[in-house]
């Protein structure tokens, strides 16, 4: 008997279905996993944004002469 059916019989009609982070919690780590994956890539964006933002009010601006730095 191989692997697969001996884990076909002891699972039963769970077999073949992702596991979840947690039972009460009704996502699978592979969305968990796409969520981190996303977030990660939404934070970085954030963090080039604000780094962008802040040369145009530091330098960009001033040089312009849009605004003065105090």
């Amino acid at each position: 008997m191989g692997e697969a059916k001996r884990r076909k019989e002891s699972l039963g009609d769970r077999y073949g279905k992702e596991d979840k982070i947690l039972p009460w919690v009704p996502i699978t780590k592979a969305q968990g996993e796409q969520f981190v994956k996303w977030t990660t890539k939404g934070a970085w964006i954030g963090i080039g944004l604000v780094a962008a933002f802040w040369v145009v009010v530091r330098i960009i601006g001033p040089a312009f002469g849009w605004w003065t730095v105090s």
